[in-house]
């Protein structure tokens, strides 16, 4: 009896905070994947609002109408947590031209740590083009209204957060 295999993707990303246009390449992949992991960053170099436990439960619950998705956090080189998982492709977000080089750099260097594993590059949604996370907390913590560009499950514990006086540099 021959087993079917499962086509696995790792889409791999800080997340501080989970996005609509996180979403969005999330739901996409899942429509063309069996399994898509959404792996939250713990290591990202970045001065980051949430912990790693916050943002996976974020996404987790933003992703939670998406059958075949499932989120987890990792540590480490995106590559090897794919391997791990037995996922072959990497999906990537690309909003505008800024992020291709960052975006080639990055699977270049995937390639050659891993070239058993592919990476795949969605074209953000134009409607989410401009969102980043960046973005999402630098307005919100000036008063702005974020409540169209985050799922409704991060919304409140980002406004929690930014009403507790933390730091965003």
């Amino acid at each position: 009896m021959c087993e079917k295999s499962v086509l696995r993707a790792v889409y791999p990303g800080t997340f501080d905070p989970f996005t609509m246009g996180h979403l969005d390449v999330a739901r996409r992949a899942a429509a063309i994947f069996d399994e898509l992991i959404v792996a939250v960053c713990a290591d990202s170099g970045k001065q980051l609002l949430f912990d790693l436990s916050e943002r996976v439960q974020m996404a987790a619950a933003a992703c939670a109408g998406l059958e075949n998705v499932i989120v987890e956090g990792f540590h480490g080189l995106v590559v090897d947590f794919a391997r791990a998982r037995g996922a072959r492709v990497l999906v990537k977000g690309l909003r505008a031209s800024s992020d291709f080089e960052r975006e080639r750099q990055q699977a270049m260097m995937n390639r050659q740590l891993a070239p058993d594993i592919e990476t795949l590059v969605l074209l953000t949604d134009p409607a989410y083009a401009f969102l980043s996370s960046s973005l999402i907390k630098e307005v919100c913590g000036l008063g702005g209204d974020v409540s169209a560009y985050v799922p409704d499950v991060v919304l409140e514990p980002l406004l929690r957060r930014l009403r507790s006086g933390r730091d965003l540099k």
